[in-house]
């Protein structure tokens, strides 16, 4: 067998993915505050990088990449034109009555500064702890069990280990538990519902024995079980809806009236607004867009003093190359927001206008198709992004609903939509007529909505509304 060696020139295709590629990707899928801890984290590793102004204007050395392309700030989705002039004001954003021109350059406190602290639950403990007439010894024991109730006011804790952390006796803790379980509000520092329950009804003098064992069967308060429960109570059915109505107006999570701390408000990177001229004005909002600047002077001086040094001057390049990159990225980050929110904005008008019951059925694909972009992008975007409407604010996922067929041949149905007219059905129930999942079907296809039973149930129970058969039992109860 003879070898022989030869030349060949082949030519082939490959996708590589670069580090800079994949970061962008990154990018579009992260929310608010994951975006604003990586752009300050490339601030400070950067030296080329600034942060804009609070006016958001840069200065003369101070130039941003993006500053050349497109107004990405608002557009109209259905007659396509810019933002007029005699717009409205965007919804959420106030105006200075006064003149700002003639405003006071000095730094005045947030007007948040002089809001009134919220009590937290355990400061309202340690000060019922303070007031409560304990040995020291009995304080440091308060004091530990106090540490470890939660939020909802329950304690989570195991009494042994804790005794023996302290070096005292089990007993020594329940004793001083059971003081710490008369404060206020009543049902804390329990470490069961029934116990929580069990403290409430004590202070109101209502623990007698039948409402003992109500209390301890209530897996079969949840099943709705009432003939197994007139059994194990030892009451009439008018009694044992009396001990139901009492045990209704007792609180499950006494410690939720506390505020544990500082709500978190949604911040929607969207906004949506009737447009004067007709169709939806759709706008990002400026506070979600991190305004980076690339300071193209300071690195030109920089480099001028470290010209003779090369690898100096390959970190200060590589250093420009990644803030330009950050820059243009960013920008494309929101032209692609918008893009996405546009064209979903364009599907779902009838939504905004009439709401929940006119929402379409919409998968990433459509969305996908009419902006020319791939699926995983478009689901990247739409991923803890938010969006205001006049309807309220919602997630960009909840637009993307899957279709259910009509019965008469027509535009499909949307399980969202079907989903809100199965919860109006019940609602409108009365204990004479409740509708069973069949009824429920038989009602949908006469609308036009061809769904199956199983359907039905499946909604239903995603909704937490349980059956017809213990909904009319309810109803017979009067819960």
């Amino acid at each position: 067998m003879q070898y022989l060696a030869n030349l060949l020139q082949r030519q082939r295709q490959s996708l590589v993915i670069t580090p800079q590629l994949i970061q962008s990707i990154r990018l579009l899928q992260l929310a608010h505050g994951e975006l604003r801890q990586f752009v300050e984290q490339e601030l400070e590793k950067n030296p080329f990088l600034e942060l804009a102004s609070s006016d958001g204007m840069a200065s003369d050395d101070v130039v941003s990449t993006s500053e050349s392309g497109p107004d990405i700030g608002a557009h109209d989705s259905k007659v396509d034109a810019p933002t007029r002039a005699d717009a409205p004001e965007p919804l959420g954003e106030w105006k200075s009555i006064r003149n700002t021109a003639n405003a006071s350059s000095e730094q005045r406190p947030a007007f948040e500064e002089f809001a009134a602290s919220t009590e937290t639950l355990h400061d309202d403990v340690a000060r019922q702890i303070a007031l409560t007439a304990f040995t020291s010894r009995d304080r440091l024991i308060a004091g530990a069990l106090a540490n470890h109730l939660e939020d909802t006011g329950y304690l989570q804790v195991n009494l042994s280990e804790l005794a023996a952390s302290l070096d005292a006796r089990e007993d020594e803790l329940e004793r001083v538990l059971a003081t710490l379980q008369l404060f206020d509000p009543p049902g804390i520092f329990a470490r069961t519902l029934s116990e929580c329950l069990e403290i409430q009804l004590r202070q109101r003098d209502r623990f007698d024995p039948a409402m003992e064992a109500l209390v301890a069967n209530l897996e079969l308060v949840a099943q709705r079980d009432f003939r197994a429960l007139k059994r194990r109570c030892g009451v009439d059915e008018e009694d044992l809806l009396d001990m139901l109505h009492e045990i209704r107006t007792l609180d499950p999570r006494p410690g939720n009236r506390f505020q544990s701390g500082r709500p978190e408000a949604i911040i929607p990177d969207v906004r949506v607004m009737p447009s004067t001229g007709g169709g939806w004005q759709i706008e990002l909002n400026p506070d979600m867009l991190p305004k980076v600047l690339i300071n193209q002077t300071y690195f030109a001086e920089v480099s001028r003093l470290t010209a003779h040094d090369p690898q100096d001057q390959a970190f200060l390049n590589e250093c420009f190359q990644n803030a330009n990159w950050l820059v243009r990225s960013l920008d494309q980050r929101a032209k692609t927001i918008l893009k996405v929110a546009t064209e979903i904005v364009r599907q779902q008008d009838v939504f905004l206008e009439h709401g929940i019951a006119h929402l379409r059925p919409l998968n990433l694909k459509t969305v996908a198709d009419a902006i020319e972009m791939h699926e995983s992008t478009v689901s990247r975007v739409t991923s803890n992004k938010y969006i205001l409407t006049p309807r309220g604010v919602f997630e960009l996922k909840y637009f993307f609903t899957v279709a259910i067929a009509s019965s008469e041949g027509g535009e499909a149905h949307s399980a969202e939509a079907i989903r809100h007219r199965i919860k109006a059905m019940i609602a409108a129930e009365t204990e004479d007529n409740v509708l069973s999942d069949d009824s429920m079907v038989a009602q949908l296809r006469a609308s036009g909505i061809d769904i199956a039973r199983r359907t039905v149930a499946k909604y239903r129970e995603v909704m937490n509304i349980p059956s017809s058969v213990q909904r009319r039992r309810e109803m017979r109860a009067g819960l």
